[in-house]
């Protein structure tokens, strides 16, 4: 079996692959790891999400991958680009987990339900079905997408390895 090409997607990072290459991101708690792929392409991105909305960017250069708003028009782009067409793209995402438990819960807590909301009205406005989501819940996942397949692996310590 030949091995196939893994590319890295960081923290606030995002990536497009295709030709069978594997997209990859670890430690996702309350982020959410949105991919979006072109079937007929065989071409994947991956945007590793940590805030739900743009509006509380403090940074000088805005980080498009950061947030849920500006990281899912982003990679439209970046997989436009690669030659994907908007009207075939279809999403899978996981993450967006409710990490710790406090009481009254302020909307400062629900990091990770915000960012599934968010990532969800982006892709909403952007026409892109969502097929398949992996969120919520209080733990961790590490998430890979296979570009060639388009299958999307979920591997969490509590549940093993789940694939949608």
């Amino acid at each position: 079996m030949m091995e196939s090409i893994l590319v890295k997607v960081g923290m606030a990072d995002m990536n497009v692959a295709s030709g069978g290459a594997v997209l990859k991101t670890t430690g996702l708690g309350s982020c959410v790891g949105v991919t979006l792929y072109d079937p007929v392409l065989k071409t994947a991105g991956m945007a590793h999400i940590m805030l739900p909305s743009s509006d509380i960017a403090r940074e000088g250069q805005l980080n498009a991958a950061k947030y849920a708003d500006t990281a899912i028009p982003e990679l439209i782009r970046r997989l436009n680009e690669a030659g994907a067409m908007t009207g075939r793209l279809v999403a899978k995402m996981a993450g967006g987990a409710q990490m710790f438990a406090f009481a009254g819960g302020s909307d400062a807590t629900r990091i990770g339900p915000r960012n599934v909301e968010s990532a969800k009205l982006a892709l909403q406005a952007a026409g892109i079905p969502l097929l398949a989501e992996d969120t919520g819940a209080n733990y961790g996942r590490t998430v890979e997408f296979d570009s060639g397949t388009g299958i999307f692996v979920i591997r969490s310590v509590q549940f093993g390895v789940k694939e949608i």
